[in-house]
């Protein structure tokens, strides 16, 4: 199977990206699911919505929302231009953003669960013991939830890898800049006597994927078996 230069840049960004939406969205996951699971205030289930929102919106919306909030002709984009030289939309930095934006519920709703089902008199044991609210938190809860939170940040890389609507609508489909594995695909659908890259690309996508996955129960279940 052999790749061209433009399939193997669109199999690179497409790595990239979802490793920079994981390596932003977890440490935040950690906190929001956290404080979802801990917390109980007025207003929780307004707060749940909107934090599940990207889950349930078209992706075309969420990159259109995206564009208006942090384009070129926005407020907070010309800010972020004049001041640090940062032009957002359509670039690397829109294709991890919108990334980033549908695959955090994802991360969030795992990383909750988890975190619901350690017991919380092991954390209050914890304390009574002279640990900190934070030491707690990373040698007790985190340790705990380990497998649900290792499931959601696979479940976040793979979404990633996936993205189609939000991405091509605030990043485009820019070939070695934005072009991940999906936007290749559909432009490759697009051209006469494509059908066998696509076909080489697809195949590609689903691989990187099932791999993630597989390497995520492998070590769910060696977790497990560590602690008996």
């Amino acid at each position: 199977m052999s790749f061209s230069d433009a399939e193997w840049q669109a199999i690179g960004l497409s790595v990239r990206v979802a490793v920079a939406c994981m390596v932003i969205t977890l440490p935040l996951a950690l906190w929001v699911g956290y404080k979802m699971a801990r917390s109980r205030f007025r207003g929780k289930a307004v707060v749940e919505s909107l934090l599940h929102l990207p889950l349930v919106m078209p992706p075309v919306t969420t990159g259109y929302l995206l564009l208006l909030a942090l384009g070129a002709r926005s407020p907070l984009g010309q800010w972020l231009e004049s001041a640090f030289g940062l032009r957002l939309a359509f670039s690397f930095h829109a294709a991890v953003i919108a990334s980033a934006v549908v695959s955090f519920p994802l991360v969030v709703r795992s990383v909750r669960t988890a975190m619901e089902m350690v017991d919380t008199r092991l954390e209050d044991a914890s304390r009574l013991l002279g640990a900190g609210n934070l030491k707690t938190f990373f040698r007790i809860t985190v340790p705990l939830a380990m497998p649900g939170i290792l499931s959601g940040a696979i479940l976040g890389f793979a979404r990633s890898l996936g993205e189609f609507g939000a991405t091509i609508t605030f990043a485009g489909n820019i070939a070695g800049e934005t072009q991940t594995l999906p936007l290749a695909i559909y432009a490759l659908m697009q051209v006469p006597g494509g059908e066998e890259a696509t076909l080489r690309l697809v195949l590609v996508s689903v691989g990187i994927s099932l791999a993630a996955m597989l390497l995520s129960e492998w070590y769910i279940k060696k977790l497990r078996h560590d602690r008996g």
